[in-house]
């Protein structure tokens, strides 16, 4: 499986078989390393309603007729616009052809604005555990530091783990160190800094501090790991 980042908290997993994009959020970003339309999916996982990881989804899922993979909530509503969607929840399994993906907690919040800029709630925020033809991903979305952390990684062997340190609206290098302790993945990759001003958060420092706990691959946008 190659894993390419593509910019702020896009993730591209591609297999021999499946292609599934995680939070598309490219048209407007000013580190993204594609296009919308450069994308193929079959799948897209979104773990929460924020417009920098909503992103393109529902335009990508439009043409391409990719199934959006998300929690009840803003999967249903962006299945009112016209994408196929796949709801779930929190805590439970759900099997594709590819595997199977479970989202978990996570400790942010979840909307879109109204006509006045008013926010629309979409339901709880969520990290997504996907397996995808043998091997385990953990994308943490956008959250704080939290100690249940410790039984996602006493669940499952992760692989690889996308985790947010960029301070000011998710966790920063030294929570996210300690998030590594927590879910001990084999490799983990820093997402979610240095797109916008407030996103502060050094990956040289993360790296520094996660060092011994993980292999950590600090990728430009473009870059990939093979796992």
């Amino acid at each position: 499986m190659k894993a390419t980042f593509l910019g702020h908290a896009t993730v591209y997993l591609e297999t021999s078989k499946t292609k599934i994009v995680i939070d598309p959020f490219l048209t407007g970003n000013p580190k993204a390393s594609a296009k919308a339309d450069d994308l193929e999916p079959d799948f897209i996982v979104l773990t929460h309603g924020h417009g920098d990881h909503i992103g393109d989804a529902l335009p990508i899922a439009k043409r391409t007729g990719a199934t959006i993979i998300s929690t009840y909530e803003l999967a249903t509503w962006l299945g009112s616009q016209g994408a196929k969607a796949s709801p779930q929840n929190h805590g439970g399994w759900c099997k594709y052809p590819f595997g199977a993906v479970k989202f978990t907690q996570a400790i942010h919040s979840s909307s879109v604005p109204d006509e006045n800029g008013r926010p629309i709630y979409l339901g709880e925020p969520a990290g997504a555990i996907i397996q995808i033809e043998g091997k385990t991903v953990f994308h943490a979305g956008d959250t704080a530091l939290f100690s249940d952390m410790k039984l996602i990684g006493d669940e499952v062997a992760i692989d690889l783990a996308f985790l947010p340190i960029g301070e000011h609206f998710v966790m920063g290098p030294k929570d996210a160190a300690k998030a590594v302790e927590f879910l001990h993945p084999k490799v983990v990759v820093p997402i979610h800094y240095g797109t916008f001003p407030p996103l502060v958060g050094d990956p040289k420092e993360f790296a520094r501090l996660a060092e011994g706990k993980a292999k950590v691959a600090i990728l430009q946008p473009g870059e990939s790991v093979e796992v």
